[in-house]
């Protein structure tokens, strides 16, 4: 295909970077070249953030950046740079933190404005062409009459940027007990929706460690309400519109309050994190549904979402053929035509009309019946009704897989493979299938000889063979989780010896001793405005508390006090805010229940120790580590403790064995 444009993104390697690499905008990548270029002509910035399978980032693009007059209005007054939000997630920080405290809300594509020194003087969203070219002009206009004025906005904006997330330091944490976490849920319930589940109001995301945090509440508190408010959502998702009923796996978030009408993107961290919660619930309350839903989505992140190294791709599109969700739904004729007498069960099962419930008679998949209401409706068994929808389920996979699909953003990115790892040791856990513990160790060897250097310096992303940004918090953090994790259901010590290799890396490289608390970029590769924190979860646990987790987790391993100090330093910077607002520190919330709870350390030593494991890991055992070896080991609390010719457990905690 020839080309009209072409600009500095050719010869970059994301590829929502290379999706405006033919705009007529002069596009430039983050770097000193673009910086360079600013200070020295004097221009100001246009730094225009986004993804690949953002739909919005694509109507702009359409709407402004593929226009020539646009183009040349930003050309000739601006220095235009692209950033993949997915991949530069420090960058995203700061200028989505000028767009919230400017509107009090962010989102994709993120636009902002900004002065020959990167500091931003405005931000926001999406923008009409119309809207796009008057704000531009606006602020050209300013510059050249009174740049002062944006000189002293862009200051004072900057300030506040680096006040965001600055943590209160705490002498030591208070000392709660699960009174407190029924106190936490009392107020918890006023936000949560417990008639369609998730929290209230829409549009309405998974939040996976909400739920998470839920079930270890109950866990150790037998309220039922907080089981009810797991299942509630569990259930409505896996029945909803942003559920995939043909494809498996789930999409970025709901539009409504009913989980109905999703935003059609797919993302493997949603699919990880959602995974790992299924797996747990099945473990909790053994409902198919739920286990269900596990071996449909991952058969959905194996057949679409792997490569041929073993890593896992980033994302899908919510467009296809340039139009939202027209790869995923239906009209009732097609159902009609592709399932002849068969027809009626699956447009009731799946309440597909002849309006649509959609756009132009078009129909998302949801259900609202049980199976066993539906086969009841139809005077058949819930057997036959399975049947049937295993067949024609497969025959309207086979017509969707020819139409046109949602384009693939094939970046490996080290995080979120690592979030998958630990969905397949879940999975594994839960399910006992070899396969899920197969595809885990298949890309724990990816990212160990990817995706780690020598130093234990990693890198964030990798891409048809290239590796490229450093890491940060986050890559690190989840790495180590699912080294954690893997070596749980292996009872190899490398992992667990990496793990804990890298958590001393981020501790030279990334630890804040005054704070106690870790930066989100490198102490060595930090060139920006503002160094920032990553404290608060949100649809991805924050980097700091995965790595408060982490802390806990190793040592209870290593019977490491040191460890177990810092994290609970750092449960205690967070304490009083994520007691007001739980939604939002749900991770660092099970933390908290690891200090609140009886934790224990179960050791199994013997020939018969994984067959052990196996019984102990059909039950949800949230406070729960466990150690084991065949015939011998290094880690302290396995030392000694072997007798030949038997398979001891031993149950550990605060140092003393039974």
């Amino acid at each position: 295909m020839v080309h009209r444009y072409a600009n500095q993104l050719i010869h970059e390697n994301s590829p929502y970077l290379l999706q405006h690499a033919h705009n007529p905008v002069n596009w430039y990548p983050w770097g000193d070249e673009a910086l360079t270029k600013a200070k020295i002509e004097n221009k100001m910035i246009i730094i225009s953030i986004g993804y690949s399978s953002c739909h919005w980032c694509h109507v702009m693009k359409r709407e402004c950046f593929e226009d020539a007059s646009v183009a040349e209005l930003m050309n000739k007054n601006f220095v235009c740079i692209k950033v993949d939000r997915e991949e530069r997630p420090d960058i995203d920080q700061i200028y989505m933190n000028a767009s919230y405290l400017i509107h009090g809300s962010g989102g994709w594509p993120l636009n902002a404005l900004a002065l020959p020194d990167g500091k931003p003087f405005f931000a926001g969203t999406y923008f009409t062409k119309d809207q796009w070219i008057s704000i531009l002009s606006y602020f050209i206009e300013v510059y050249q009459s009174t740049p002062e004025k944006l000189r002293m906005q862009a200051e004072n904006l900057t300030n506040h940027i680096c006040l965001i997330e600055n943590i209160p330091l705490a002498s030591e944490p208070k000392q709660y007990t699960i009174a407190e976490m029924n106190r936490i849920f009392d107020h918890m319930k006023k936000g949560i929706d417990f008639d369609k589940g998730g929290i209230k109001g829409s549009p309405k995301f998974p939040m996976p460690q909400v739920w998470e945090f839920l079930m270890y509440y109950y866990y150790v508190s037998n309220n039922n309400e907080a089981l009810r408010a797991v299942n509630v959502t569990l259930q409505n998702m896996a029945f909803g519109g942003i559920y995939d009923h043909l494809g498996g796996g789930f999409a970025r978030y709901s539009t409504d309050a009913d989980w109905r009408v999703p935003h059609f993107e797919k993302m493997l961290y949603d699919n990880a994190q959602l995974v790992s919660l299924y797996c747990k619930a099945y473990q909790l309350t053994q409902n198919i549904l739920y286990k269900n839903v596990v071996y449909e989505t991952l058969a959905f992140i194996r057949n679409e979402m792997t490569s041929p190294e073993n890593g896992f791709y980033s994302a899908f599109d919510a467009e296809s053929d340039g139009e939202e969700g027209k790869f995923y739904v239906w009209s009732k004729r097609e159902i009609e035509n592709a399932l002849g007498n068969y027809a009626p069960i699956l447009l009731r099962y799946y309440n597909i009309t002849e309006a649509g419930n959609w756009h132009d008679g078009k129909n998302i998949l949801f259900r609202t019946l049980h199976d066993w209401q539906i086969a009841s409706e139809f005077n058949i068994t819930p057997e036959q009704l399975e049947s049937i929808l295993n067949h024609h389920k497969t025959i309207l996979r086979t017509i969707r897989s020819q139409r046109i699909p949602p384009s693939l953003d094939d970046k490996i990115i080290t995080s979120w493979n690592a979030l998958m790892l630990i969905a397949y040791v879940n999975a594994y856990r839960a399910f006992g299938e070899r396969d899920f513990l197969l595809a885990a160790l298949a890309n724990a060897e990816f990212i160990t000889k990817n995706c780690i250097s020598q130093s234990n310096n990693i890198y964030r992303i990798y891409r048809k063979g290239k590796v490229s940004v450093n890491g940060f918090l986050d890559d690190y953090a989840f790495t180590i989780a699912s080294f954690i994790q893997l070596y749980q259901v292996t009872f190899d010590e490398k992992w667990l010896n990496k793990a804990k290799d890298l958590t001393d890396y981020t501790l030279e490289h990334f630890y804040d001793p005054k704070s106690g608390m870790f930066y989100y970029s490198h102490n060595e590769y930090s060139h920006l405005i503002s160094r920032k924190m990553e404290i608060t979860d949100n649809v991805i646990p924050s980097s700091n508390s995965e790595m408060c987790k982490n802390l806990f987790l190793l040592g209870h391993f290593f019977t490491d006090s040191t460890y177990l100090s810092k994290s609970l330093k750092m449960i205690g910077n967070v304490q009083e805010d994520a007691h007001k607002n739980m939604f939002f520190y749900a991770n660092w919330g099970i933390v908290e229940m690891n200090f609140i709870s009886n934790f224990y350390e179960i050791a199994i030593v013997g020939t018969d120790c994984f067959s052990k494991r196996e019984e102990l890991d059909k039950y949800y055992l949230p406070n729960v580590i466990v150690l084991g070896s065949k015939n011998g080991s290094r880690l302290g609390l396995l030392q000694d403790r072997f007798i030949n010719g038997q398979t001891n457990i031993y149950i550990c905690s605060h140092g003393t064995c039974q």
